[in-house]
């Protein structure tokens, strides 16, 4: 008897402990309309770097020296290729110009780096206007990314995007200041 009672109490002491902390399961995050022929248009074009964040601060080492970071991605000239142009503000001034090439990998979500095997990008929508999210993973990191159209989005926006990464094991979380003006991206 004594069991049941315990057993009942733990049972409605989880459904309580659930209510309070509400995190969405991982196939709640909607993945992106890629269909592995295609990217849509509508994700095209100029995106701003917002946050990231991990399970450890290593994963989002890269992004410490950063101010803010533009980028604009633009259909490739191969079918199931994206161009990702990007330009760095260092927080010391500099800008750095980046380029990659992703391929959409047909059948899935996935697209996958040139020149990275081993790294994997899953693109999420947001529940921010102008939002997106990508799901970063290679060799030894995972990484969530949050983009938007806007370089400075609701804050609302932010404290969602950390919420929910922190539901998914991200105990790191990095901001970008966004405080010089972004570079201008190249055409090349």
């Amino acid at each position: 008897m004594f069991h049941q009672i315990w057993a009942a109490l733990l049972y409605f002491y989880g459904i309580i402990l659930n209510s309070i902390y509400q995190c969405p399961e991982h196939s709640q995050l909607t993945t992106l309309g890629v269909d592995g022929k295609e990217f849509p248009e509508v994700h095209l074009g100029r995106w701003y770097f917002i946050a990231g964040a991990a399970p450890t601060k290593e994963e989002l080492a890269t992004f410490d020296p950063v101010d803010n970071i533009v980028f604009n991605m633009a259909a490739g000239s191969a079918p199931m290729q994206l161009h990702l142009r990007a330009t760095i503000r260092m927080k010391d001034g500099l800008c750095v110009p980046r380029k990659w090439i992703y391929h959409l990998t047909e059948g899935s979500t996935d697209l996958r780096t040139e020149g990275r095997p081993d790294m994997k990008t899953e693109l999420f929508s947001s529940s921010c206007p102008g939002g997106i999210m990508l799901n970063e993973t290679g060799q030894g990191y995972q990484r969530f990314l949050l983009y938007n159209r806007s370089p400075h989005p609701p804050e609302k926006c932010v404290e969602e995007f950390k919420s929910l990464t922190s539901c998914l094991d991200s105990k790191a979380f990095l901001l970008t200041s966004r405080n010089q003006e972004a570079c201008e991206l190249s055409n090349n």
